[in-house]
C-alpha cells in the first residue's frame, strides 16, 4: 500500500492525507457534567510554574488596606489641637506651640483674603474708660480697628484681644473689625449703654450726710463732756469751802 501511495500523483496524495486525518479525530479529555475541566499539563513540568488553573484570573487582588485614622507625629506621639485660646492675649502663638510641640493648629485663610469677622465681642466699664474685648478670627490679621458710633476710635495689634476706646457718654454701637492686606472684615458689633449718672450723685449725697451727721455726733459728745467737767469742778470747789 505504501508504494501504491507513492506511485500516485502529488495533488493526489495530499487529498488521500486529508481525508484520513479527518477520519480519526485527536482524542479529547471526557469531562462529567458539573465538574471543572482537567488542565493538561506536559511532563516533566512543575505545577504552578508556567500553567495556571483559569480561575485564577477571575479572583480580585485582595483590597489595598486604607489609611490609618491616627495621625502620629515626628516624635512618635498621636497629634492633638494646640493649647491656643483664641480670646486671650500674652500668649504663645499657635505657631510657635506647633513647632515647638508637634500639636496641630486651626487653619487660617490667606493674606490675600479678607479676614473673617472677629467673635464674642463685648464691652465693659473700668471705672474711667470703655473696654472693648473680642476673639481672633481664623484668619491672616495685621491689625484690629475700633469703632465707636461708625467713627473709628483706636487701632489695636494683632496679638491683642482686648483694648480701651475712652469715655462713651451716651449709648452707641461698637464695633471691631479685623484689618489685612486686602482690606476689613465686616464688623462684630454690640450696643454699649453708659451707666446712669444718678447712682454716683446718690452715693455722693448719702455719703455727705453720713459724715455730717458723725460730725454732730462728735460734736454733742465733746460739748457734754466739757459740761460734766464743769459741774465736777463746781461740786469740788463747794464741799471745800
Amino acid at each position: 500500500m505504501t508504494a501504491a501511495i507513492r506511485d500516485l500523483p502529488f495533488p493526489l496524495l495530499l487529498l488521500c492525507l486529508y481525508f484520513i486525518s479527518s477520519c480519526s479525530p485527536l482524542p479529547t479529555p471526557s469531562r462529567v457534567p458539573g465538574t471543572k475541566p482537567q488542565i493538561l499539563r506536559p511532563r516533566g513540568s512543575l505545577p504552578g510554574d508556567l500553567f495556571f488553573p483559569t480561575e485564577d484570573y477571575d479572583q480580585t487582588e485582595d483590597p489595598v488596606p486604607p489609611f490609618s485614622k491616627t495621625t502620629v507625629s515626628p516624635h512618635g506621639r498621636t497629634l492633638r489641637r494646640c493649647d491656643y485660646n483664641r480670646c486671650l492675649e500674652g500668649q504663645r502663638s499657635c505657631a510657635s506651640l506647633a513647632a515647638s510641640t508637634g500639636c496641630l493648629c486651626p487653619g487660617l485663610s490667606l493674606h490675600d483674603v479678607r479676614p473673617r469677622t472677629p467673635y464674642n465681642t463685648s464691652v465693659s466699664w473700668n471705672g474711667s474708660e470703655v473696654i472693648v474685648h473680642w476673639c481672633a478670627p481664623l484668619s491672616h490679621v495685621t491689625a484690629y480697628a475700633v469703632t465707636v458710633g461708625n467713627h473709628e476710635r483706636r487701632r489695636f495689634g494683632k496679638d491683642q484681644r482686648s483694648g480701651g476706646v475712652g469715655d462713651v457718654e451716651d449709648s452707641a454701637e461698637v464695633c471691631v473689625f479685623a484689618v489685612n492686606d486686602s482690606g476689613d472684615s465686616d464688623g462684630s458689633c454690640v450696643t454699649y449703654h453708659p451707666r446712669s449718672n444718678s447712682r454716683p450723685l446718690t452715693a455722693g449725697l448719702i455719703g455727705g450726710a453720713l459724715g455730717l451727721l458723725l460730725l454732730l455726733l462728735l460734736v454733742v459728745l465733746f460739748w457734754r463732756h466739757k459740761r460734766q467737767r464743769k459741774q465736777e469742778a463746781s461740786v469740788s470747789t463747794n464741799e471745800t469751802l
